[in-house]
């Protein structure tokens, strides 16, 4: 029989409001750092403020709130980046009581008047003056929002000289009758299809999972003796973001803020605020690598680094093989190997994320499992999880020393989830959302005998490891009948450096398709690195057929995992990644499959009516496995 790794302890429930981890802690660490902030832009140095500091900082900006008229049970929105004011804004509300409605500061127009009116909000705080301008061009429509307060303009100085007159007593007073079970946020999800829908989180449920994570796996976040640190950069405005906020000053960790998502501005941040502990989601993990990959064959040193990875991920599969008894682990030859490159190359890996972060998390969408065995074999395991916003954050997390990469870990203490007939996975826990505001229909719809319906498809192995397959409404039937989830298609298409995004389509088509688009910096890497003889337009053309015949290879690479019926037969590169500013994107990074397929839908017809023709182009040889295959650069 196998050992198995005993449960992490269940958290006991807290009592109150989500505030009261800031009270508390000051009450008994006042000089604890808790939060770490910038003393501006272009400065490398952080600045530690304890938890005495923030919690005097919270008390004025919530007796401002509450001069302002600011009440329990009243909503109010947050349009700002990942930044220091968002977190003591957001505990100022929860201390009196209020209930914060996050805003992606990136909205669009409509998308900002549907929260504010759908979520009834008397105030909104946005970051900067053209934020001011979208919130101002839509008040008209919105009679109840009352204030609009600007970061950038000094709001929260604004409040704290407003409520200088409100004794402390009074703010006391609100934050101890705020219930477990009172609405803490109303997260909008992010409206893949149709409108967002408010899910309405609660002090408890947020609570839960947070505390449930920091009493099984807190110890992990940095080195025994050690105070645990997080870089925030991640927006708050997903309910991913704000469970790690929550997380880290329930647990005491020190957490910075980071509010420009470039790869530039975060490989800086990283740099200099050395988190002990480092999170993400899928693309930002699969983005670093790329650079990995890019800055070594920039320097010569490509097949070296490819040589590493590889050795990486065989060693981190032997690894498991070993933790979960089935394999003796890493042979003699293997464990050198390692050896060697850690000294010459993985070392150097950790260092641009820091140096000190030896685990991370993944979140948002499944990890690649080549991609989460090169994390765990240069030194970094990445724990990838699974959460929805309408469960608080996370319900499954990998069991310490029994981790299985591949699939998101088991389900949380005290949560419960199986799946269903049709492949659907349903979940149920204490984190389990209140419902949507104002749509009791949809609130009945999701929710079956008290099983929340997630939308998701997967399925669970013997030991209780849930595996997410795709979404359910992203299968694809094609004419022939063959179901396919798209989701493991575009996951090994987006592990090639050359490819951006990947859409997989098929719906009522004879065969399996796919728009593709290209990573601007690694594309501009491969046409410098590219050794063509011969002048413009003949180079021209020489490259756009080896460019071609690269992403035929890709695509080549991911059919090799699935069934002939299963394979991409027709592809487009299209000549733009998709953005949150063309409504492609969801301001969560996730695809608007729908809205892709509809504004895409001229190059789909194109691309299929190509493969009907008679002269189709050919593959190079190493996809001759799925026969012809069309690939149409628009």
């Amino acid at each position: 029989m196998r050992d198995v790794a005993p449960p992490p302890p269940t958290a006991p429930p807290a009592p109150g409001g989500l505030a009261d981890s800031v009270f508390d802690t000051a009450a008994v660490q006042p000089t604890r750092p808790v939060l770490a902030r910038r003393p501006d832009a272009a400065s490398s140095g952080w600045d530690e403020v304890t938890a005495a500091e923030l919690r005097d900082e919270v008390v004025g900006v919530a007796k401002g709130l509450i001069a302002s008229g600011i009440s329990p049970g009243h909503r109010v929105a947050i349009m700002a980046r990942t930044r220091y004011e968002w977190t003591v804004v957001c505990y100022a509300l929860w201390a009196v009581g209020a209930e914060v409605v996050p805003i992606y500061p990136t909205s669009s127009r409509d998308q900002v008047e549907w929260i504010l009116r759908d979520a009834a909000c008397v105030a909104v705080l946005v970051e900067d003056e053209q934020a001011v301008m979208t919130v101002g061009s839509v008040c008209a429509s919105l009679p109840r929002l009352r204030h609009v307060w600007q970061l950038d303009s000094g709001a929260l100085e604004e409040l704290a000289a407003r409520g200088e007159f409100i004794p402390l007593a009074t703010v006391d007073s609100l934050r101890r009758i705020v219930l477990p079970d009172s609405t803490a946020v109303v997260a909008y999800t992010s409206g893949t299809s149709g409108r967002p829908l408010g899910c309405a989180l609660s002090h408890r449920g947020l609570a839960s999972v947070c505390d449930t994570l920091l009493a099984g796996w807190g110890r992990t976040t940095a080195p025994s003796g050690e105070q645990g640190s997080v870089l925030a950069f991640l927006p708050f405005s997903h309910v991913y973001g704000l469970m790690i906020q929550a997380l880290c000053l329930r647990g005491g960790l020190l957490m910075g803020h980071e509010p420009e998502l470039s790869g530039a501005a975060l490989a800086t941040a990283l740099q200099s605020f050395r988190p002990t502990y480092f999170y993400a989601v899928p693309s930002v993990f699969e983005k670093i690598y790329k650079n990995f990959l890019r800055t070594a064959q920039q320097s010569g040193r490509g097949a070296l680094f490819e040589r590493a990875a590889e050795t990486a991920r065989d060693f981190a599969a032997a690894c498991e093989r070993q933790r979960l008894g089935e394999g003796p682990g890493p042979g003699f030859d293997l464990r050198l190997q390692h050896a060697l490159y850690e000294r010459t190359v993985y070392r150097r890996l950790r260092g641009a994320l820091g140096g000190r972060a030896r685990r991370a998390t993944s979140g948002g969408s499944p990890l690649n499992r080549d991609l989460s065995l090169f994390y765990e074999g240069i030194g970094i395991y990445v724990h990838d999880g699974y959460g929805l916003t309408e469960t608080s954050g996370g319900i499954t997390m990998q069991p310490l020393g029994r981790e299985k990469s591949g699939t998101v870990g088991q389900a949380l203490p005290g949560t419960d989830i199986r799946v269903a007939e049709d492949g659907e996975i349903l979940v149920r826990g204490p984190s389990m959302f209140q419902g949507y505001v104002g749509d009791a229909p949809a609130s009945r719809a999701a929710l079956h005998g008290g099983w929340l319906a997630t939308g998701d498809i997967g399925r669970l192995d013997p030991e209780g490891y849930l595996t997410i397959t795709g979404r359910k409404k992203d299968v694809i039937i094609t004419s022939g009948g063959k179901t396919v989830a798209p989701a493991a298609l575009e996951h090994r298409l987006r592990m090639h450096p050359l490819i951006h995004q990947a859409v997989v389509v098929g719906d009522n088509r004879p065969c399996v398709g796919a728009l593709i688009t290209l990573d601007p910096d690694f594309l501009a890497h491969w046409r410098a690195a590219l050794t063509l003889q011969s002048d413009t337009p003949s180079r021209e053309a020489r490259e756009e057929n080896a460019l071609r015949e690269e992403i035929a290879r890709a695509v080549a690479a991911a059919n090799s995992a699935v069934s002939r019926p299963e394979s991409i037969r027709v592809f487009r590169v299209l000549p733009e990644p998709f953005d949150v500013a063309s409504g492609l994107l969801t301001p969560s990074m996730k695809l608007r499959r729908d809205l892709i397929v509809r504004t895409y839908a001229f190059e789909i017809d194109a691309m299929y009516q190509a493969r009907s023709r008679a002269g189709r182009v050919r593959v190079p040889d190493e996809s001759s496995a799925w026969d012809d295959a069309d690939n149409v650069f628009r």
